[in-house]
């Protein structure tokens, strides 16, 4: 029989109960990933993936199902990772939690459904993804190229890349500047088409799907892409997603602008 989403989500949050390996790798990430409606197959998935990534490029890891961290001192962390896991589900502790953090020069990676947030709910959080979620059609191949070859976040990745997701559009309500990692070309895939009493238009040629900006005092990694549970065990997306998250907690691997 075929889990629950309850199930999964107590099962999760005891899976997940935080606690940092010993502090002997090159930096320290805590990664949240909250089950959710639509997102939660993905979790174990994607935790025995990161546990694979810890070991092979020494870094250590604290996994979280829930957002209680975000209360307290995060400062040991070099970044933070929210996995599908969105800022709108914080409360005002944690929200104040992660403002505190990225002005005390905290680094933040932001993945897929982690980019949805309310309108207006907590426009710093807006700020920090860079974008606002529109719509997206349904999941498609489409042809992904590099608009940044330099950050590493492209560096395991062909160029052009097929690639199959749900290609989220966005709007930028708040005006921020972004820099544009990786492209999505509408001319592969069919931007309208989308369920019945929805509507979905595409960007047209400037539509980014990863991204990175400078935030407060520190850095902020953006990917759209990462829907699918399965592709959390995907070597070209574990690339772009490690290359994203080595640049957040680091710095490196790239000139700074």
């Amino acid at each position: 029989m075929k889990p629950t989403l309850q199930t999964l989500a107590i099962a999760a949050v005891v899976a997940t109960t935080p606690g940092a390996q010993a502090a002997d790798g090159q930096f320290q990430l805590l990664v949240l990933a909250m089950p959710t409606k639509y997102h939660y197959e993905y979790i174990p998935v994607a935790r025995e993936s990161f546990e694979k990534l810890a070991k092979l490029h020494a870094f250590d890891m604290t996994w979280v199902a829930q957002p209680w961290a975000f209360e307290g001192d995060l400062s040991k962390y070099a970044a933070v990772v929210l996995l599908n896991s969105s800022g709108e589900e914080f409360n005002e502790a944690q929200r104040a939690g992660l403002e505190r953090y990225m002005k005390a020069g905290g680094n933040a990676v932001v993945v897929h459904r982690a980019i949805i947030s309310k309108p207006g709910l907590w426009p710093w959080y807006e700020k920090l993804v860079g974008r606002s979620f529109v719509i997206h059609p349904m999941l498609q191949t489409a042809v992904v190229t590099k608009a940044d070859a330099s950050h590493p976040a492209t560096f395991g990745l062909p160029d052009p890349w097929l690639w199959s997701d749900e290609w989220y559009e966005f709007s930028n309500p708040h005006g921020v500047t972004i820099h544009p990692v990786l492209t999505v070309d509408e001319r592969s895939y069919d931007p309208t088409k989308i369920w019945p009493g929805q509507v979905a238009k595409g960007m047209g040629a400037d539509h980014p799907v990863a991204w990175w900006q400078a935030y407060e005092k520190g850095r902020v990694f953006v990917t759209a892409l990462g829907h699918a549970g399965v592709m959390y065990r995907d070597e070209r997306y574990l690339d772009h997603l490690w290359g994203g998250i080595w640049w957040a907690a680091t710095g490196l691997g790239r000139p700074a602008k």
